[in-house]
């Protein structure tokens, strides 16, 4: 089985203990028999931790926690998407008292927040969040917390309790939330949504998503099944014919939740078809890529089809 590795830092990849080559965010491919049982180890900068782990079936069935796994047609890619941190020491980002709560941000090998009032809570975080800042809003005549930091958004209700945690280019408090996420597209696509708050929980009640550019031709298909998955005016993409059908899309492609690139061995296999990945959840860090292909009439997509 062709194996591919991405990591989302620069490590170096070992299999049974012989050094292979560097992995990144570039997609590298090895061939390996799974009957085999390789062990692997990822090995990072930056003082993170190494990860390791066997190359066998049961890994195409039970990824651990640290990465993710794609399985593609006769190919799987593993994608290392954390590394632990060698340094044990506990570092306060921030701390404020919320209402009754003390309220610790933290790094200690990971990030979290910790909640200390008339219960306990302590929440991971995302790595993003390792220079956020705390602030106290008003939302819907409520008092939230709000815990910002390079693109994501936390909030924290007067109660002590998890409301929201997101992606967050931008955000407003006032009566009610509005959000401005951008979307990873080749539109540049983002979207704007409005949350209204009881005092327990957001409720979305407006959204749309804005394509800030049109894609060149050459990845039309790629921007149309975006526009799909962020639920964008991707009827504008289909040519007359087809657009009286775009309401049954959703329903005919699935609830997929990504969009890639096929791989090397896809495009060798079927040159010059228009087609794009689609990536399905299976379980807990696992999913499933199936490939769909267009045609086109002009600028419009005139047929959307599975590749079999």
């Amino acid at each position: 089985m062709r194996v591919y590795f991405l990591s989302y830092k620069p490590a170096i990849l070992k299999l049974n203990g012989l050094y292979v080559g560097g992995i990144d965010m570039f997609e590298r491919h090895i061939e390996i028999d799974l009957a085999d049982s390789v062990l692997a180890e990822i090995v990072p900068g930056e003082n993170l931790q190494p990860v390791n782990f066997f190359i066998n079936e049961k890994l195409l069935f039970e990824p651990p926690a640290f990465m993710d796994v794609y399985l593609m047609d006769g190919e799987t890619l593993i994608f290392i998407k954390e590394y632990g941190n060698k340094s044990v020491n506990l570092n306060v980002i921030a701390q404020t008292r919320f209402c009754g709560n003390l309220v610790t941000l933290f790094s200690q090998g990971g990030i979290y927040l910790s909640v200390d009032g008339a219960d306990y809570a302590l929440i991971p975080l995302p790595q993003k969040f390792a220079r956020a800042e705390m602030s106290e809003k008003s939302l819907g005549g409520f008092l939230v917390l709000a815990i910002s930091g390079a693109g994501g958004l936390f909030i924290l209700s007067d109660r002590g309790k998890k409301i929201f945690l997101g992606e967050a280019e931008s955000f407003e408090f006032a009566d009610r939330l509005k959000i401005c996420a951008a979307f990873e597209t080749c539109t540049a696509a983002r979207a704007e949504c409005e949350y209204a708050y009881d005092g327990e929980k957001l409720t979305l009640v407006a959204g749309r998503t804005v394509e800030a550019r049109p894609p060149e031709k050459a990845i039309l298909h790629f921007a149309f099944f975006e526009s799909v998955l962020t639920r964008g005016n991707f009827a504008n993409y289909l040519s007359d014919d087809l657009k009286d059908k775009a309401g049954e899309i959703f329903e005919y492609l699935g609830e997929f939740a990504g969009v890639t690139v096929p791989t090397e061995k896809f495009f060798a296999e079927h040159p010059a078809m228009r087609a794009a990945g689609l990536v399905y959840p299976k379980s807990e860090n696992l999913f499933e890529v199936k490939y769909f292909a267009v045609e086109l009439e002009g600028d419009k997509i005139a047929n959307v089809f599975p590749v079999e």
